[in-house]
């Protein structure tokens, strides 16, 4: 016998219309007894009929440059796409630009959608600009973004440990005096590799000095410009740098080779995401390689879920970094080891 609304409703002693709310995650039902509504529906082999049957991919912009026409999005959304098509859900790209002039109507028209569920593409986003998704009426998702905030369900990369596992890999090579590429456009992923960055170097009794600290565009054109006029003062450098993603590193690495810089021998980097450019740079960079297709599936697994009230809980999944070590960074131990330096 097929299970209904009104066979959970008996079940629970909640009346249909507080079943029916709790089964589509909509506001006003006390979060434990919602709990135990799709518990029981889930228990009792309940079929949810959302009516959901497309995934709306939401690309938030401020500034556009680090979410745009780059590798690493475009196999985020390549893994979204194809997730979604497996799952039997439709993708809607929608491009959400904070500065357009109609940016408050089409915040309001999406959180007014309950017909479509929602995974917000926040590289870009602020946590004041986050907090107006708070009343979407639909299962929404966060992707590549987090905060304290546990309003919000989301997948992002585990930034920290992934830029401490890199300060700890110069450090065993034998680095003291380590740099940092520091992004100046401040994503909240940039501000968690810094800090994963320093408690690398505090567990070994070091600190990141403010004259190592070079602050670049992140454009990878725009960090090789303004490398080049840093260099021109002749700065005392670090035998190491590690940058907040790829384009610095990679737009750093060239110009530092162009102004007679060695690298790894005088300067080593690391760069993070792993940016097909890196296999292909002159030397090869050592970086933190983010599964950018894995992103987006598991975000879509994790929206999916929702939308078949599978998970009623918010959850936050951190996914793991590999490191991928090339050619970029010099081994200061075959220096002590032969009596040189």
């Amino acid at each position: 016998m097929k299970v209904n609304i009104r066979k959970i409703s008996e079940r629970t002693g909640f009346s249909p219309a507080t079943v029916s709310n709790a089964l589509n995650h909509k506001r006003g039902v006390n979060k434990d007894t919602a709990a135990e509504i799709i518990k029981t529906a889930k228990e009792m082999g309940y079929v949810m009929e959302t009516g959901i049957t497309k995934i709306k991919l939401v690309i938030y912009r401020d500034r556009g440059v680090i979410v745009g026409d780059t590798p690493f999005f475009s196999l985020v959304v390549d893994g979204f796409e194809k997730a979604c098509r497996e799952a039997g859900y439709e993708m809607v790209l929608f491009n959400l630009d904070r500065h357009a002039e109609d940016y408050q109507k089409q915040v309001d028209n999406l959180l007014l959608d309950s017909s479509t569920a929602i995974v917000l593409y926040g590289s870009e986003l602020t946590d004041e600009e986050a907090a107006v998704f708070r009343k979407a009426r639909t299962p929404f998702l966060m992707l590549d973004y987090w905060n304290h905030d546990m309003s919000f369900a989301g997948v992002f990369i585990n930034n920290a440990d992934a830029a401490r596992m890199a300060g700890e890999y110069l450090i065993n090579k034998g680095h003291r005096e380590i740099g940092y590429l520091k992004g100046e456009y401040r994503l909240k992923s940039f501000g968690s590799r810094s800090v994963g960055l320093q408690i690398a170097l505090q567990k070994h009794g070091l600190e990141l000095k403010p004259e190592y600290i070079v602050t670049l565009p992140v454009t990878m054109d725009e960090a090789y410009q303004e490398m080049r006029k840093y260099l021109k003062r002749k700065p005392k450098l670090p035998t190491a740098f590690f940058a907040d993603n790829d384009n610095l590193a990679l737009g750093a690495m060239q110009a530092l080779k162009e102004c007679g810089y060695k690298i790894p021998e005088d300067v080593s980097i690391i760069g993070f995401d792993d940016l097909p450019f890196c296999e292909i740079a002159v030397p090869r960079l050592t970086s933190l390689r983010v599964p950018k297709q894995e992103l987006g599936r598991l975000a879509v697994r994790e929206i999916v879920e929702m939308i078949q009230g599978k998970n009623a809980t918010k959850t936050k999944i951190q996914i793991c970094t590999e490191f991928i070590e090339r050619d970029s960074v010099y081994d200061l131990n075959q220096r002590k080891y032969a009596g040189i330096g």
